[in-house]
């Protein structure tokens, strides 16, 4: 993805959703030619020139300092996680993409997964690839699709694709617009870190050209670190359940991250999650009264 036009397209948005009154400027009245703020005004009380910030909005000024950078995220009101996004497309200079390698999972991170039994959860790539997931996450998540899909590595399933293209996925959650808007959220602030990837700018296009609602999601521009947020689901084998899912960062690995789902202990959904384990545990694994079991 082009840096420059990110870093423009970003701080567009934002200009156009403030208006004079909120940073103390005052309003006229009449037609504004652009929504929100205008750069010259941003640049007045970022204290920095007309010419300097289009220059900057322009991706023209790789150079510019930090106090610089903080003073129009102070003005255009950005918050912690959108300031460190500002940062991170100022400072990526442009260079030859290169196709990188397909990601690998470490064997102990494997095992780590392995070792979370009954309870669903998967490793995602830089770009939402899953590259391994345990059998309940499968069952929870994707069961329509094959187990082993993950260990074909140009084939392997993502949860971006899932989310906006699969519609089994988009019955899954309750609230399919709000794991959408976190989605793009995510994926906006994990590609700024990846700008020489190709294979996400890929993802990016193919995503723009067959979604709609990714595409008008992703032109508003949002960034957000996913948080553990409690998801409301749909499933088709065990109905209802509400699942806290955290998300943890791989140290040793850049870009991966283990995704866990878990229940309130004692809950109706704890129940429903155990009995999707239940049915989803490997025939040599399962327990001898699973067959019986009904949703």
């Amino acid at each position: 993805m082009d840096q420059r036009s990110e870093l423009g397209e970003f701080l567009r948005t934002r200009r156009a959703r403030l208006r004079p009154e909120d940073v103390g400027l005052p309003d006229y009245g009449g037609r504004r030619r652009v929504p929100g703020l205008r750069r010259e005004e941003l640049a007045q009380l970022a204290g920095v020139s007309a010419g300097y910030y289009t220059r900057l909005e322009q991706g023209q000024s790789a150079n510019a300092s930090d106090a610089v950078l903080d003073a129009v995220a102070r003005v255009l009101r950005l918050d912690e996680v959108e300031q460190a996004h500002l940062h991170s497309l100022a400072r990526h200079s442009p260079r030859t993409a290169r196709r990188p390698r397909p990601e690998r999972l470490r064997p102990s991170v494997k095992l780590m997964l392995d070792a979370f039994g009954d309870v669903p959860a998967l490793v995602v790539g830089r770009r939402v690839d899953v590259l391994a997931w345990n059998r309940p996450a499968h069952a929870l998540l994707a069961g329509h699709l094959p187990y082993e899909a993950p260990e074909r590595p140009r084939q392997r399933p993502n949860i971006a694709r899932l989310v906006f293209l699969d519609p089994h996925t988009r019955e899954l959650y309750a609230d399919w617009e709000g794991k959408a808007r976190d989605t793009v959220a995510d994926l906006r602030m994990t590609a700024a870190g990846f700008p020489d990837d190709p294979d996400f700018t890929e993802l990016i296009g193919e995503l723009t050209l067959k979604s709609p609602e990714f595409a008008s999601l992703w032109a508003a521009h949002p960034v957000s670190k996913c948080i553990p947020p409690v998801r409301a689901f749909q499933h088709p084998l065990v109905g209802s359940m509400t699942l806290i899912n955290e998300l943890m960062e791989l140290s040793h690995d850049p870009g991966q991250r283990m995704a866990v789902f878990t229940a309130e202990e004692g809950s109706p959904s704890a129940a429903a999650l155990q009995l999707l384990a239940n049915l989803s545990a490997a025939p040599r694994e399962r327990p001898a009264d699973a067959d019986v079991l009904q949703p």
